[in-house]
């Protein structure tokens, strides 16, 4: 029997909603339709809908009568939080609206069968109009990526904790994973996985490739997979340990994306030379594509305004990097005169970055930490090169930074296996190429 999942939807002072058809208050057992909301009023949660107002408990569970002809829609949902195309959308969702209280906030939670949530979001992280073999592997990705954090979080329960932070004098290495959440198993932003409801539901082929794959997961050794994806990698994928708590999992290494070792690059791009020449080239990879086509599968509307992920550049003038430093992490170096890589993962990504200033300086890592510094909301990855720009006073106008890739690199690249899709692979062919050594198996 396949699980329920619950997602972390919104997260506010006040969760204004609507109930399309019958909802039942599981504590009271009474039956609520149409517009409402939930806010805290002197420590207490109270939520109204229409005339009706009640003091209620956490959580305040509402469960669909019928689950078929029954949905919700929250309001002023805010998607891609801290990236570039960060918006509001107003969502519509089917199963249970549960909403709970988090440091103060609201948060609202959808509870749902696991099949129909994947049904979203490959939809969500992806185009619904994707090749028919490239929704079944991003199916299994996403399915098993999602049962190995249940399985995960029972581990780290278990263990009393989790380190996600290591600090010393002038070094403070940090990654970021769905650990962060508490009250629920995943959330539905990128942080996790892209989850939007049925606002964009999957048409018929999304249906058809979960439907067709339902309950097969990614296995190696036994276990299943932490199957982790990204837009693109660059040409070159990361090894998990390079992003996240430093844990090997063997699937998830460095793989070229191309059939054949690309001409003309030394691809260990460890060595800051190989680096260099390699983000700086045009390696010839399955997700360098400028195939409108292609993207248009693979990217949704807001994606598609990022043209440029393969290669891509960002400038930083001195004075917006030191006012970033201090907001984004929390560092005062002064005028900034040097952003060197100290060490860099297979991709070519740096998992170290040394910062320096007039005051002093710091090592940063691991990737979205140092992609998080240097950019108001991310950079694209932090596989790129430093170019330093006019100084006057030995204190450069600022750096050009010239990367490659979109997202940490692990795993799966979207980009890429839309090409393999759309090239005729199969989604077995996909899995393989990207998660070397697994094997699929039926879970449920």
């Amino acid at each position: 029997m396949q699980p329920t999942i619950s997602v972390g939807i919104l997260f506010s002072s006040q969760v204004v909603f609507n109930l399309n058809g019958r909802y039942r208050h599981v504590e009271t057992g009474i039956e609520f339709e149409g517009p409402g909301k939930a806010v805290i009023e002197n420590g207490e949660l109270v939520f109204t809908i229409g005339n009706s107002r009640v003091n209620a408990v956490y959580p305040l569970e509402l469960e669909p009568v019928s689950y078929a002809r029954s949905s919700f829609d929250l309001k002023e949902v805010t998607i891609g939080i801290n990236f570039h195309w960060e918006r509001k959308e107003d969502q519509r969702f089917k199963g249970t609206l549960r909403i709970i209280e988090e440091n103060g906030h609201l948060t609202a939670v959808n509870v749902l069968p696991l099949e129909d949530y994947l049904i979203s979001v490959i939809s969500s992280e992806m185009s619904a109009s994707s090749s028919p073999e490239l929704l079944k592997a991003h199916a299994v990705i996403s399915r098993s990526w999602l049962l190995a954090q249940k399985a995960k979080e029972a581990m780290i329960r278990d263990a009393g904790g989790y380190v996600t932070t290591i600090e010393k004098e002038g070094e403070r290495i940090r990654w970021y994973d769905r650990e962060d959440h508490s009250g629920f198993d995943v959330c539905a932003d990128d942080h996790c996985q892209r989850y939007q409801g049925i606002t964009r539901a999957g048409n018929t082929g999304v249906e058809e490739a979960v439907t067709s794959t339902s309950g097969i997961v990614l296995a190696y050794g036994g276990n299943i997979c932490d199957a982790r994806y990204s837009k693109c990698c660059g040409g070159i994928s990361e090894k998990f340990e390079n992003v996240w708590e430093p844990v090997e999992h063997p699937y998830l290494t460095r793989v070229i994306d191309n059939p054949e070792e690309p001409e003309g690059f030394d691809t260990d791009l460890a060595g800051e030379e190989a680096a260099r020449l390699w983000i700086l080239g045009n390696p010839d990879s399955f997700c360098n594509t400028k195939s409108r086509y292609v993207l248009s599968q693979v990217l949704n509307d807001y994606d598609q305004e990022t043209v440029n992920f393969f290669r891509w550049q960002a400038e930083l003038t001195q004075p917006e990097l030191k006012e970033l430093l201090k907001r984004k992490v929390d560092i005062d170096l002064g005028d900034i005169t040097g952003l060197e890589p100290v060490e860099r993962g297979v991709s070519g990504r740096i998992v170290r970055l040394r910062i320096t200033g007039t005051k002093g300086s710091m090592i940063l890592g691991k990737e979205l930490e140092i992609r998080k510094a240097l950019s108001a909301s991310h950079l694209y990855s932090s596989a790129f090169v430093v170019e330093t720009e006019e100084a006057e006073n030995g204190i450069p106008s600022g750096f050009m930074l010239k990367g490659a890739g979109w997202g940490h690199g692990v795993g799966l690249c979207q980009i890429g296996a839309a090409v393999m899709g759309s090239g005729g692979y199969s989604f077995r062919d996909i899995l393989a190429h990207y998660f070397p050594g697994t094997e699929l198996e039926k879970q449920y």
